[in-house]
């Protein structure tokens, strides 16, 4: 079976066992009950929800291929968030504070001072359930919840990048052990992170696939019969899904890529493809392809499942799902690249530590 054949089959093997697994949750979306409706009778996903959750992308190895965790173990998940928010909100938590300053007043060691403390990371509550299950996972296939193995040229991309991104010692290491002429991370604007240019979320937050991350979770759609609009609270990115229409030409790309959208019964179904070379998914590149389904399951839910597809970085396709709460809280404008001023200490302080490797206060070049 070639690899097309494949995610078509993970793709519709997804829907059949998604509809199985609602069991009775599903019988009112079906009949039409208790969901609200457009005045041409679809589904109503307009509105605002809520997708963090503590259920990580991955499950833990310690699960296996269990896909659900037990009433006692969905319990100890949110006490020990609820303690870790206790914690952050005492005077004495650590991660509240500064960093530290020398006898005179100067700063201390040098190192990672962070861009946020723990008292505004909002990931959730607790883990998500489905049909009444609580799950140790979004992904659930492959069966161990976990992505497949990374193909060889991935590998190799991703070794690349880790040696480019190391902790901060206080040092210009690019120029210890490369020279002095040795490009480094932080000699162009251009080079660094995607997210943190303010250019695309990070963790996938505004997908596709759309995924839950540290904080900023709001996601907003608003829909027509023509389109679906969904914005994510992080970066403000904004998909839109043009209904029954084909893909744009190949060479048309962007971060988002291009999604069209069809109904398939009361689920709204998103292909998105046309990609550019640096998609929001962690390792993905222009080949990435996601199908997403949107199922209202009430009022108050909807499910959201999806499957990726890269020949470039994972040997088999992957899905995944997971539930977004509606909320009543507003998406307020997240005003990042107009706040940026970080970049000039970033790229002012690897000049600094360069010219101190020049004037001998740091190890001689290699």
């Amino acid at each position: 079976m070639n690899r097309r054949a494949t995610f078509e089959r993970a793709v519709a093997g997804r829907a059949a066992v998604a509809l199985v697994a609602l069991g009775v949750a599903w019988a009112p979306a079906a009949a039409g009950q208790d969901i609200p409706r457009t005045e041409s009778g679809r589904p109503d996903l307009s509105g605002t929800y809520d997708t963090a959750t503590l259920t990580p992308l991955q499950r833990p190895e310690q699960f296996g291929d269990t896909l659900r965790l037990t009433e006692e173990e969905a319990a100890a998940i949110a006490r020990q968030e609820l303690e870790r928010n206790i914690s952050r909100n005492a005077a004495s938590d650590p991660n509240r504070e500064a960093p530290p300053v020398g006898g005179d007043g100067s700063p201390g060691a040098a190192g990672n001072v962070g861009g946020y403390n723990t008292f505004w990371i909002d990931r959730g509550a607790g883990a998500f359930r489905i049909d009444g299950e609580w799950r140790t996972s979004i992904i659930t296939d492959p069966p161990d919840g976990r992505q497949p193995a990374l193909t060889a040229a991935a590998r190799e991309r991703a070794a690349a990048r880790r040696a480019r991104f190391r902790e901060n010692t206080g040092t210009a290491w690019w120029m210890i052990e490369g020279g002095p002429e040795a490009p480094g991370p932080y000699d162009d604007p251009e080079i660094r992170p995607l997210a943190e240019r303010c250019l695309l979320g990070f963790g996938s937050v505004g997908g596709p696939p759309m995924l839950p991350v540290l904080y900023n979770n709001l996601k907003r759609i608003v829909q027509t019969d023509d389109h679906v609009m969904i914005l994510a609270e992080m970066v403000h990115d904004a998909r839109i899904v043009r209904m029954n229409q084909e893909h744009a030409p190949p060479e048309i790309r962007s971060w988002l890529g291009d999604s069209i959208g069809r109904w398939e019964g009361d689920t709204l179904v998103v292909d998105t493809t046309n990609f550019n070379d640096t998609p929001a998914l962690r390792l993905a590149t222009r080949d990435l392809h996601v199908v997403e389904r949107f199922t209202r399951i009430d009022a108050d839910t909807l499910l959201y499942r999806f499957t990726v597809d890269d020949p470039n970085v994972w040997t088999a396709p992957w899905s995944g799902e997971y539930v977004w709460p509606a909320s009543d809280t507003r998406v307020y404008e997240y005003a990042c690249h107009e706040a940026n001023y970080s970049f000039q200490g970033i790229l002012g302080g690897a000049r600094i530590l360069e010219q101190d490797v020049r004037d001998g206060k740091v190890p001689e070049i290699q």
